[in-house]
């Protein structure tokens, strides 16, 4: 990896994280992604954003300090827009190895340094409209953005260059190897980007969507040339594309949303696929997109960043044990923590001995003010009827998707 000029005075520096981890502990991320940092040199220096102890990042973001032609003990500070130990994990170490640097964060940010890493000097608290003045014509401004997504975060601004720097929004998972700016990959690689940075998103950021549009709005008063966020790619030529994305993100939590269905399905036997598969057969008549996911075969990563975008669900899953089955009830609290609301939605499902499904479900959905058409159960095996039953089921949910 090497630093890359954003100008003459502002470096991208980045490490691929490829690991079998999980991001947060939770989300697979099978293809990686990136930690990034950068570098503003005035007559003095500063670095924005750290790195944590994970699969070599300390060890990159030393030697691309150096490629920019400095050292970690020559900098002056370290601003921290967001405390998460992905930015931050190895700050007590970089603290030993630079003690005069001066820590730059919000109130709330401060705090969570002293409390994560016990460092209780040479920190500077700061807040919206406060500026940093490096020398030499560099000058940085804060901004607080809270809880996009954690409540002490904020964004650095350089107006010379335009340079926002937006630590975890706008951003999205995938490595980005010796490339990071938004026109060095081609149409192919940004259709798998904007497809992780929606399972970003829909991961990490859904539920606090309001918050998202309340940031953007605060950020329109600025001249944003290019957008440096910390995982992924850095916009240069058309940072307004990934803003705007961000926006649509944060508008499919009350919609609108995509004219397309999320199925979720789970069956113990089978009998509760032979009833999806006729919904599909309905669904498909109408001539309305779906994506498919089998739980807990798939990660609810991947089911999140479907159902989040997406007008219309399909939930199916069997009895089990009297109450739902246990992987579907994990993913319905998921949607109510991530924001899945006002989507069109329809549940079936089989018993064996006796129902019960339907009243778990019913209580967990209710948060979601979902438009639900009748659910449909049946014990043990479907016969004609129901399937005719379940497949009008998909067509009616079909149509209301179209006409949402």
């Amino acid at each position: 990896m090497k630093a890359h000029a954003i100008t003459d005075r502002i470096y991208a520096l980045h490490a691929d994280i490829d690991t079998a981890d999980l991001f947060e502990g939770i989300w697979p991320i099978p293809h990686g992604v990136s930690l990034n940092s950068y570098l503003v040199k005035g007559e003095k220096v500063a670095l924005i954003d750290l790195v944590r102890d994970w699969a070599g990042a300390p060890e990159a973001l030393e030697a691309e300090i150096a490629q920019a032609g400095l050292f970690l003990d020559k900098i002056d500070y370290l601003i921290l827009n967001h405390l998460e130990p992905d930015h931050t994990g190895w700050l007590a170490e970089y603290k030993r190895r630079n003690p005069k640097v001066e820590i730059i964060s919000t109130a709330k940010g401060i705090e969570l340094v002293k409390s994560f890493y016990k460092i209780t000097e040479g920190l500077r608290a700061v807040k919206s409209g406060d500026i940093l003045d490096l020398g030499g014509g560099m000058v940085l401004r804060f901004e607080e953005a809270p809880n996009v997504h954690w409540p002490e975060t904020m964004v650095t601004y350089e107006p010379e260059s335009g340079v926002l720097f937006a630590c975890d929004a706008f951003g999205g998972y995938g490595k980005l190897g010796d490339r990071v700016f938004d026109d060095q990959f081609s149409a192919e690689e940004h259709a798998f980007f904007e497809k992780e940075s929606l399972r970003y998103y829909a991961n990490i950021v859904s539920s606090f969507g309001l918050f998202v549009k309340r940031a953007v709005q605060k950020l329109s008063a600025l001249d944003i040339k290019v957008v440096a966020p910390s995982h992924g790619i850095v916009w240069r030529k058309n940072p307004k594309e990934i803003i705007e994305r961000y926006v649509k993100y944060a508008n499919y939590m009350d919609g609108p949303q995509e004219k397309e269905i999320c199925v979720v399905w789970g069956s113990m036997y089978g009998n509760t696929k032979k009833g999806l598969d006729a919904v599909i057969a309905g669904i498909e008549e109408e001539g309305v997109p779906y994506s498919i996911h089998r739980v807990p075969n798939e990660d609810a990563s991947f089911v999140l960043a479907d159902a989040y975008k997406s007008a219309g669900i399909v939930v199916a899953m069997p009895t089990y044990e009297y109450k739902m089955f246990p992987p579907m009830a994990y993913i319905l609290s998921l949607f109510e923590r991530k924001h899945v609301w006002n989507r069109k939605a329809f549940r079936l499902g089989s018993w064996g001995w006796v129902g019960g499904a339907k009243k778990e479900y019913d209580e967990l959905v209710a948060p979601l003010k979902w438009d639900s058409l009748e659910s449909e159960e049946w014990a043990g095996g479907p016969d004609e009827a129901k399937l005719e039953a379940l497949r009008e089921k998909g067509r009616e949910l079909a149509r209301r998707v179209k006409s949402a």
